[in-house]
């Protein structure tokens, strides 16, 4: 009991040469022994925060193929290495157990969710998009001016987007004729 005692902080940073308790003082054997995951990464990736559209730049630590850390890129020169609160946190939005990563799907009046394969769900997008087109096209207005578009299709992007994502989200639509092309984060 008197050993664990001796061995306690306060004690160590009153006797010692640090009276603040901010250096060795504190540091127990267990806090030694540790090493920051960054140092056991395989590589590093470079990547951009998907949470805003800031575009902060992100350092991903990778190990065994599984992330092990995010931290700021110091190299990026939006963020200069800082990253709010979410950006810091993004670790959680690829490694949660939380996570879905399974396309669930639940069919018109029903009451229970499946699960299905990512081909059979992109299908069923595509089919239900060119549907929606093709029965609102308007190749003319009341007037008989050529206007070539849908008003059945429309697109709301989201604020976790980049620039180029909404650069071909908006080729995309305006090719398929959709006038109705907005972003959260001009809202």
């Amino acid at each position: 009991m008197s050993r664990s005692f001796l061995g306690w902080p306060v004690l160590r940073q009153l006797r010692g040469s640090d009276p603040l308790g901010r250096g060795p003082a504190v540091r127990s054997k267990a806090t030694e022994s540790l090493a920051p995951r960054t140092a056991t990464a395989d590589r590093v990736a470079r990547s951009v925060c998907p949470y805003c559209a800031v575009g902060c730049g992100q350092r991903v630590f990778v190990k065994d193929e599984k992330v092990v850390q995010i931290e700021g890129d110091q190299d990026s020169p939006i963020s200069r290495g800082r990253l709010c609160p979410k950006g810091s946190a993004s670790k959680n939005l690829v490694t949660s157990d939380l996570r879905q990563t399974t396309v669930r799907y639940r069919r018109p009046y029903g009451t229970e969710w499946e699960d299905l394969d990512l081909p059979t769900a992109m299908e069923m997008i595509a089919d239900r998009l060119v549907k929606a087109r093709n029965d609102t096209w308007q190749e003319l207005d009341e007037k008989d001016r050529r206007v070539r578009r849908t008003l059945g299709v429309a697109s709301l992007g989201g604020a976790t987007l980049d620039n180029e994502e909404n650069y071909l989200i908006k080729k995309l639509f305006t090719a398929m004729g959709a006038i109705q092309i907005e972003n959260q984060a001009r809202i």
